[in-house]
């Protein structure tokens, strides 16, 4: 019996052994890039009209949006203002629709994810900027593409940021520092409260993994 036990244990930890080797060997390196979705190429017709022309618009728009229907003086100037883009040969009301069209194709681009990288094992390197520190390790962080990424510049599109739970935690040695992770990316779109020695940033988040390691970072 006593052998026999011996024989289980052995085993177990051959199979969690050769379990970790083969989840290692399985995990595919990707790039940040592989994060963003499939390009979707538009017709952006303001690239064809003139300074005054772009300008003239973006008046009228800010006319009628702080335009409440009993402003005789702003309603009357975004009516000329129009008349006389559409004079030149603008049809205003299209491209105002074509401008909210871009505008949702652009945050489709900037917040969408790749689908082709969802529930693989994948391996990332990237910058642990810490959301939580428990004992002086980070159990929750973003993964940032760059040194410096939401830290008093604009933070880079959702889909490039990556939120990680990890429960036994990072050991945090500096605001950033570079790191490999290794799980399974999943599709989860959060606001993370990022703060700063003198204040705080709501950023947007497209990723989500609970890595099953976390490693220095070594090329």
């Amino acid at each position: 019996m006593k052998q026999a036990s011996v024989l289980i244990c052995i085993s177990v930890a051959a199979s969690v052994c050769f379990s970790g080797v083969l989840q290692a060997a399985e995990a595919q390196p990707v790039s940040w890039a592989d994060l963003a979705p499939a390009q979707v190429e538009y017709d952006n017709p303001f690239t064809e009209l003139s300074m005054d022309q772009v300008d003239g618009l973006r008046r009228l728009l800010q006319l009628r949006s702080r335009n409440t229907g009993d402003d005789a003086k702003s309603s009357q100037e975004a009516a000329t203002l129009q008349a006389e883009l559409e004079k030149s040969g603008l049809d205003v009301d299209l491209l105002f629709a074509k401008r909210e069209e871009i505008i949702q194709i652009r945050k489709a681009a900037a917040t969408g994810v790749n689908e082709a990288v969802l529930g693989r094992q994948v391996r990332l390197p990237g910058y642990v900027l810490p959301l939580e520190v428990k004992d002086y390790k980070s159990v929750e962080f973003l993964l940032v593409p760059t040194v410096g990424a939401c830290i008093h510049t604009p933070p880079p599109p959702a889909n490039q940021l990556i939120h990680v739970y990890y429960p036994q935690g990072i050991e945090v040695k500096g605001l950033y520092q570079p790191v490999w992770i290794q799980g399974q990316l999943a599709r989860q779109q959060t606001v993370k409260t990022v703060r700063y020695v003198d204040g705080s940033a709501k950023i947007e988040v497209s990723y989500f993994m609970e890595p099953i390691r976390v490693d220095p970072y070594r090329e």
